[in-house]
């Protein structure tokens, strides 16, 4: 099936995605409950030959569009939440909820994903198998893709003929200001890390501030870990599988003359890799419990699993590479050499399905991007004109996909 002209059918629906866009960005929701946003996505759809499923444990929707032929099932994502966070951008549309924005671009995503529902729509009589549309919540630390995973996302019913159209692969764009816009950026393997916290509780004994040699100061100690953590890290982690430990908050004391009997670290624990995810856990506990001992405190050191790994399949990512440089041309499309430190819960659907996340660029080419505010920033702008090529890189995915099997 052709794909040339999508780039052109995709420039005819701007406007209205824009549109949704906006209004998505104007009223952003938080987590897995997303009333708001999920009656605009439906609105956004109405009339579009889909089979909708409302999922009841979020708000996550699934569309299914069947093509005019059997086959199997590809999937495409778009995640709907936004970031507890302040707008400072001054634009004409910014947020209208105070502490919320969507400073991630899943707004773009969502509006991108709806365009590809109806341009897949207008080509189903020619399609060999069915386009699941999944638009999740809760990707910003709820873990809505596992949700939507476990509430029966890929049991689909059969065709109409009693065959099966099992989901064969997955597929996601990410918008992202570190890439000009309309760009394509991916690759095999590891692309996204792990994300876990970590939770030490350091007890000493408590006691008069002028009088430290009564008391076992907790502080010190936790100041010791803190530093001790970072030189594990570069010292016992290979560089070519990385780890990134950050402290983020440090807790103790009540006053400025009372040595506090506890004190807390938190932080997060990245790394692109299970094998390092699992080192780097046992390295944080070692040097924990080390340096406490050899202060005579006693420490406690808890782990909470986050996302895990996001991993591309090798044949899936060439594949969307292929197809991206057929559309947009071989100089806006990039193999990324390294994976970035930061965390996907699309980790999820590809750990169940072959499949592939893509990275788009969304700063304009006017922009100088070692400038422009990264994803997560109060100030972050994304070029919507990206969106036609996002659109169309969707639908163009699904149409190589259900023509032969690209894993």
């Amino acid at each position: 099936m052709e794909i040339s002209t999508l780039q052109e059918e995709a420039r005819d629906l701007l406007d209205e995605t824009v549109a949704l866009r906006r209004t998505l960005h104007q009223w952003p929701e938080l987590g897995n409950d997303l009333p708001v946003t999920r009656e605009n996505v439906l609105a956004a759809l109405d009339g579009l030959p889909l089979d909708i499923t409302l999922h009841e444990t979020t708000s996550g929707i699934a569309a299914l569009l069947d093509g005019g032929k059997p086959g199997p099932t590809v999937l495409l994502r778009g995640d709907r939440d936004a970031l507890p966070m302040p707008e400072d951008t001054g634009l004409d549309f910014q947020s209208r909820i105070d502490g919320a924005m969507h400073a991630c671009g899943h707004d773009t995503h969502t509006a991108m994903l709806v365009g590809a529902a109806k341009l897949l729509s207008a080509r189903r009589a020619d399609l060999p198998g069915r386009v699941l549309f999944m638009f999740q919540p809760g990707e910003e630390g709820f873990g809505g893709a596992e949700f939507m995973l476990d509430e029966g996302l890929l049991e689909l019913p059969p065709l109409a003929d009693g065959s099966e159209s099992p989901v064969t692969g997955a597929y996601a764009l990410h918008i992202t200001s570190n890439l000009p816009s309309g760009w394509i950026a991916a690759k095999g393997g590891s692309i996204m890390a792990s994300a876990d916290t970590m939770h030490i509780t350091i007890t000493g004994r408590g006691g008069h501030a002028s009088q430290p040699h009564a008391a076992l100061d907790p502080i010190p100690v936790a100041c010791e870990i803190v530093q001790a953590l970072q030189t594990m890290v570069t010292r016992t982690i290979d560089v070519f599988d990385p780890s990134v430990v950050t402290v983020g908050r440090i807790t103790a004391g009540t006053t400025n003359n009372v040595i506090p009997e506890t004190a807390f670290i938190e932080g997060t624990i990245r790394a692109v890799s299970e094998r390092t995810r699992s080192k780097v856990r046992d390295g944080i506990r070692r040097v924990a419990e080390g340096v406490a001992a050899a202060h005579d405190a006693q420490v406690a050191v808890e782990f909470r699993d986050g996302y895990p790994v996001t991993v591309n399949n090798p044949g899936s990512a060439d594949f969307s590479l292929g197809v991206a440089r057929e559309l947009l041309g071989k100089n806006s499309v990039i193999e990324m050499p390294n994976p970035v430190m930061g965390a996907e819960d699309f980790s999820y659907v590809l750990n169940r399905v072959p499949g592939a996340m893509m990275f788009l660029g969304g700063t304009p080419m006017d922009r100088d991007l070692s400038k422009a505010a990264p994803n997560h920033s109060n100030r972050v702008y994304f070029d919507e004109a990206a969106m036609v090529q996002g659109m169309s890189v969707y639908s163009a995915m699904a149409i190589r996909h259900l023509a032969g099997n690209p894993t």
